[in-house]
């Protein structure tokens, strides 16, 4: 999810390698140390910094652990001996100076101690959002039948690499289907909402010969299982046969077409609601063919793309921005954007983002491989619902 220059370094993942200060916060408490000590040699009065050298084991807390923290420590606690015994302190002045570190060493071991436990449960609780990540946004093979295929997926909350954005596509014997949206809300409650959608959606894809069926029975079981106030916003998308893209737009951000004629935003030709909210009335979800030929794209993304801000305020100008990047390659294109996309908001996005890129190549153009996990399927920054 992150560019290797903002991610963290995790110590259970060893692929990744730590970012420069990584290397270098281990050596600051030592540091500090020797600072004070050549401040307490060098001059007049001198003594008077070492209660300083307790600011090495605490800082030590952050970056090293418990046994670590001691060494520091007992650095300290040796220096601040020394060097009063050089300077002729009384002895009961001595051993305030000598307990003072001490008591810092002693507390600080122990808050590394439990910030190394705290650290473990963040760990597990990856581990599990991680699987559940996977559980619900199965990986999307770079080709499915005649389509190239790239996605990418950032959740805001990186520490759990889950959001609240869904996207799905599979072959079906009506043609390929997929479906994006965007689910109200953040955490749990979203995941398992995502969740009820794509299961829903996975079956109806295959059952339903009619596109508009498939998100009748999507639209049924939200009504049954959705609090009033909540909903989904979503592109349900199938290509039925040559030459013709099937879409249907609940409440969601137009889909980006690319072709001979440019980049288009394919606005419905009959708004309607979100889905969840289809017993409040409104239009109901109507049925939009596009053209869709050889080296056609077609891209569909949440709002955590066209909202995300920079430091100005202003909105990521997605449908500016997208024709510099497009070529015949869907994950090169999405690469790019994606990184575009994070320099804009400065490496952090603050909602969930998903983008899925799909393009129809040129008969004999796609190679007759196997079917293989696209590289663009979301990783750690990556993380997602």
């Amino acid at each position: 999810m992150f560019p290797p220059r903002l991610r963290p370094y995790d110590p259970d993942q060893p692929n990744l390698q730590p970012y420069f200060p990584g290397y270098v916060a281990p050596a600051v408490p030592v540091l500090i140390i020797c600072g004070v000590v050549s401040l307490a040699l060098v001059t007049s009065g001198g003594l008077g910094w070492l209660p300083m050298l307790a600011v090495g084991p605490a800082l030590a807390a952050a970056t090293c652990r418990p046994w670590g923290v001691l060494r520091v420590g007992l650095l300290a606690i040796a220096m601040s001996g020394l060097l009063g015994a050089w300077g002729g302190e009384q002895p009961r002045t001595l051993a305030i100076m000598v307990a003072t570190p001490a008591a810092v060493t002693l507390a600080s071991s122990l808050a590394s101690g439990l910030l190394r436990r705290r650290e473990q449960v963040l760990a597990a609780v990856r581990s599990v959002a991680e699987a559940a990540q996977n559980a619900l946004l199965k990986p999307v093979p770079a080709r499915v039948g005649q389509f190239q295929v790239a996605v990418r997926y950032s959740a805001a909350a990186a520490e759990a690499r889950v959001g609240g954005d869904l996207y799905a596509l599979l072959p079906t014997p009506h043609g390929v289907r997929l479906i994006v949206g965007d689910v109200r809300g953040k955490g749990l409650p979203a995941v398992s909402t995502a969740a009820l959608v794509l299961g829903v959606f996975r079956e109806a894809a295959y059952d339903e010969p009619d596109l508009l069926d498939v998100v009748a029975r999507i639209e049924r079981s939200l009504s049954r299982n959705l609090a009033p106030d909540d909903f989904v916003t979503a592109v349900v998308a199938g290509y039925p046969g040559e030459g013709r893209m099937e879409l249907v737009n609940c409440g969601h951000a137009p889909p980006l077409l690319f072709g001979a004629s440019g980049v288009i935003a394919v606005e419905p030709t009959r708004p309607a609601p979100p889905l969840g909210l289809a017993s409040l009335g409104g239009d109901q979800p109507s049925l939009q063919a596009v053209p869709f030929a050889d080296g056609d794209q077609l891209l569909l993304y949440t709002d955590g793309v066209i909202e995300a801000r920079d430091r100005g305020r202003e909105y990521f100008p997605l449908l500016e921005r997208v024709p510099r990047h497009i070529c015949d390659e869907p994950s090169r294109t999405l690469a790019a954007l994606h990184d575009e996309l994070l320099t804009h908001v400065g490496g952090r996005l603050h909602d969930d983002a998903a983008l899925l890129l799909l393009r129809k190549p040129a008969l004999g153009t796609v190679r007759t491989a196997v079917d293989m996990p696209s590289a663009d399927v979301p990783s750690t920054d990556a993380p997602s619902v």
